[in-house]
């Protein structure tokens, strides 16, 4: 990737679908930063790319933080590779120096605009004489590098669109290779980089399927043997546009922080995708690398619905709940964001324990979407216990107190209930033991004892989420204030 920003949707799945071939085919992942337009680079991207490949659980094998034998990894650190080899391709006469100025540049782009033609550059300076060009770099002018692009290209096969063959020589001017500044453009970096590495497959955006043809006549000036390469269709929005960077909801850093699963965006950009026998909701990583087959990534763009990126969520945090391991590590961060959420109000060092929170998460399994859901209003009696008092049960049924006893018989009985189904039943049983108390102010009486809010869940789903223990402590404190 380059170093322009920070990782987004697009750029996870270009590493996934790298990193799910590498593994399915026993191979090396490897994370390479293009950082050649220095003027474009943002500091701390680089890192930030590499940490949230680490996040979503998908790390290279090598990298610049993790290192390899192949290093450096980033193109900077690798400036005199890349002379080397212009010097190379100068001497061959594969490239030439050009000394054509920004301006008249930007006259010829000008020029074709204002013809309706494709800017390209008019290959001026590759008919200089080598005395020419002496002159020039003797009068200290500037200069770049460009590469000869030669007529009669060969077709490649692409491993998702097949065969494959673009005559740029006949649209596109001669590519600058090397810029002023020493830096090496895209088109030498990632050609020469693949081939002192050891690349043996590049899979990437489709953008740069009509350039491979350009890299491929690199390849050959040099005498190399080029890698296979795959194109990967876009990504797009369901409606067919193009997924917004501006207001940084693509970002996987904003995913992380509201509270998404690697795993949830994982299986959704594949979801939509290709390269896979068929949709399927809820596949993990594991499933993922045994699928995949490169053969069926189709050339039609993907389109991602974030709509749906909740309910990937809620599967997969149904999932981590039901791993024993998983959900441990779910247990620390839910302690941690009571913690965080209640800490002005009084919560109970006993609703923090890890069985209580244990139990509310295995109990709300399949309910919620994040772990987040469980610190939101309508569960804030999971965690803070009510002050309420007998006078203000009382003021809903003056039979209050026989309520009470009646449901501390029930939860500390031997039939006590253990789903809401069977609890609703038992409360309406309860209700007809009463003298004059209406089941809807039963239920108004015990969610204020229980909750201290007058809204909320139901009376049963509450009670079965507290458990017997919660709920007749709740229920005696409230009789007896």
């Amino acid at each position: 990737p380059t170093v322009t920003g920070f990782l987004h949707l697009g750029g996870l799945r270009t590493a996934l679908y790298n990193y799910i071939f590498a593994k399915k085919h026993q191979g090396t992942f490897i994370l390479r930063v293009e950082d050649t337009d220095q003027n474009r680079v943002v500091p701390g991207a680089a890192e930030g790319i590499e940490d949230m490949l680490n996040w979503a659980g998908i790390p290279p094998d090598e990298s610049p933080g993790r290192g390899g034998p192949m290093g450096p990894y980033v193109q900077s650190l690798r400036l005199e590779l890349y002379s080397q080899v212009v010097v190379a391709l100068l001497a061959s006469g594969a490239a030439y120096r050009c000394f054509c100025t920004p301006q008249r540049l930007e006259l010829l782009r000008k020029e074709a605009l204002r013809s309706q033609q494709t800017p390209r550059y008019d290959n001026r300076c590759r008919h200089l004489t080598p005395t020419e060009v002496a002159q020039k770099l003797s009068q200290g002018l500037d200069s770049v590098v460009r590469f000869r692009l030669e007529k009669g290209v060969e077709p490649f096969q692409d491993l998702v669109y097949g065969w494959s063959k673009h005559e740029v020589a006949e649209v596109e001017g001669d590519p600058v290779i090397l810029k002023g500044d020493g830096f090496p453009t895209y088109h030498l970096a990632n050609v020469v980089d693949d081939h002192h590495m050891g690349i043996t497959h590049v899979l990437r955006g489709t953008e740069w399927l009509t350039s491979t043809s350009k890299h491929l006549l690199l390849y050959k000036a040099l005498g190399w043997e080029p890698p296979q390469f795959g194109h990967l269709p876009l990504l797009l929005n369901k409606d067919g546009g193009k997924l917004s960077k501006r207001q940084g909801d693509i970002f996987l850093e904003r995913f992380a922080r509201d509270g998404f699963l690697p795993e949830a965006l994982l299986d959704i950009i594949t979801n939509c995708g290709s390269g896979f026998p068929e949709k399927q909701m809820g596949r993990t990583l594991k499933e993922l690398i045994s699928q995949f087959e490169v053969g069926r990534i189709t050339t039609h763009s993907a389109l991602l619905d974030l709509e749906t990126l909740p309910e990937f969520n809620r599967i997969h945090l149904t999932r981590h709940i039901e791993d024993e391991g998983l959900r441990q590590k779910l247990v620390r961060e839910l302690q941690g964001l009571v913690e965080c959420t209640y800490r002005d109000q009084q919560v109970d060092p006993e609703v923090l324990e890890k069985e209580y929170v244990e139990r509310v998460l295995l109990l709300r399994k399949g309910h919620i979407s994040f772990l987040k859901n469980l610190v939101s209003s309508d569960y804030s009696y999971l965690w803070v216990r009510p002050s309420v008092s007998r006078e203000q049960l009382q003021s809903i049924s003056a039979e209050a107190d026989e309520i009470g006893k009646l449901v501390l018989g029930l939860m500390t009985g031997q039939a006590a209930a253990s789903t809401m189904e069977e609890l609703n039943k038992d409360l309406r049983g309860l209700q007809k033991q009463t003298r004059e108390t209406k089941y809807s102010s039963m239920m108004q009486l015990l969610r204020l004892a229980l909750s201290g809010l007058q809204h909320g869940p139901s009376v049963a789903e509450m009670m079965v989420t507290l458990g017997p223990k919660e709920v007749c402590g709740r229920i005696h404190r409230a009789l007896s204030s």
